[in-house]
């Protein structure tokens, strides 16, 4: 073997076990392997869990807020001042950006990532270009899905859907859209599909976010994707609009949104930011409602979408602190909810992006991470330690932390 994990903690209230890999693969969890390993790693009850996925990000636009901040909060300002500052982004600019987005964001334990990389006719293919080379250079680190996203829209952006069919060519992984920053939005969802069809890719949108749900498409986009037969192969981002529905008029499209089997991605550390700040008092927490998505089925996800730009001026790229975020947000911390959180950034969005061979189980890739836990149900509010990150069954991290307490 190459790595033999010893007594790990996979489920609580079950035995520990030995977890052996070999050739990029797990191959055996037994409670006991006596089989020889090159590297020997002591868990000592430690949890285990499969690898973290960050299934909603923008590489391109990290670490920018100190360039121009958005005074005002809002989403409009955010796209506004980011739209200001894209002439001076460079290709060098760009790549060392994300690339030190990449550097925080794998030490704590992701190993797939799906990222929105943006185009328009005014800026070109510069960020997606930086994106796919950053894509084939962190091969061995974390597998990078790369997102064909129109920003600025495509109808108003003429020559932005000529575009999309070019990052298709390029390589791209996923076709996006953000249908409520374009108009007609119908259309602009009819045509997502049909570059999505022609190339046989999931679709990842932007979809309803917003404070109101006066002017939302998701409906819509459920219909059209049971119409088209992609049903498992649509994801949604933000979905903020849907906590301002009363009940008789969101469970109807929670209905529409579980027979069409689309995920969704709650972003909270952004839209907690953005959301309701017209609200004078009692101000809404305009995060989409994600303990009723899941209740009624919906596979629910977690991202962080941005690092420190104009729509989040904060974060360092640790995905169990944004799950930490939405526990409170969302009301998930009780005895029943708890224990839902995990998956929604390690087996929902890695159905969500539709990754193979996923998780702990013999003949599965072995992308794990060792938490410095001893209780899988903490996992999440204990935020702890990543002492080692294994992907395609080499170690690719290695955390040693030691506190003293003189007293």
């Amino acid at each position: 073997m190459d790595i033999l994990l010893k007594q790990v903690r996979l489920n609580d209230g079950e035995e520990l076990k030995d977890v052996g890999i070999k050739g990029g693969k797990i191959v055996a969890i037994e409670k006991e392997i006596s089989e020889q390993a090159k590297q020997v790693i002591e868990a000592q009850g430690r949890v285990l869990v499969p690898g973290f996925v960050e299934s909603h990000i923008h590489l391109d636009k990290a670490l920018i807020a100190n360039r121009k901040p958005n005074k005002s909060g809002t989403l409009q300002e955010a796209i506004k001042v980011t739209a200001d500052l894209k002439p001076t982004f460079s290709k060098e600019d760009i790549y060392e950006r994300a690339k030190q987005a990449l550097e925080m964001i794998i030490p704590r334990g992701v190993t797939a990532i799906r990222t929105h990389s943006e185009f328009d006719p005014a800026q070109g293919f510069t960020g997606f270009e930086t994106i796919l080379k950053l894509k084939e250079e962190y091969k061995h680190l974390v597998d990078i899905q790369v997102v064909a996203f129109p920003q600025e829209g495509i109808f108003k952006a003429p020559g932005t859907d000529k575009m999309m069919y070019e990052a298709m060519e390029m390589g791209a992984d996923v076709v996006g859209g953000i249908p409520y920053n374009d108009a007609p939005a119908n259309e602009h969802i009819d045509l997502i599909f049909e570059i999505a069809k022609k190339y046989n890719k999931p679709i990842d949108l932007h979809q309803d976010f917003s404070d109101e749900a006066d002017n939302i498409s998701i409906e819509y986009l459920c219909r059209k994707t049971i119409e088209e037969g992609y049903q498992g192969r649509v994801a949604v981002g933000h979905l903020t609009a849907l906590h301002a529905l009363p009940k008789e008029k969101l469970d109807p499209i929670i209905q529409l949104i579980v027979e069409a089997q689309i995920s969704v991605m709650a972003l909270p550390a952004t839209d907690l930011h953005l959301g309701a700040r017209n609200d004078t008092y009692n101000v809404r927490r305009a995060v989409t409602p994600i303990r009723k998505l899941r209740d009624a089925g919906v596979n629910m996800c977690i991202a962080t979408n941005n690092i420190r730009n104009a729509f989040t001026p904060y974060g360092n790229g640790d995905i169990l602190q944004t799950a930490m975020l939405a526990i409170p947000v969302a009301h998930l911390g009780g005895a029943d909810d708890l224990h839902t959180v995990l998956p929604m950034i390690t087996d929902n969005p890695a159905k969500a992006i539709g990754l193979k061979n996923y998780g702990i189980k013999v003949g599965n890739n072995a992308d794990v991470v060792l938490l410095d836990t001893l209780i899988k149900e903490n996992a999440i509010i204990d935020i702890p330690e990543r002492l080692y990150v294994i992907k395609n069954g080499k170690v690719t991290v290695e955390n040693h932390k030691e506190t003293v307490v003189y007293r």
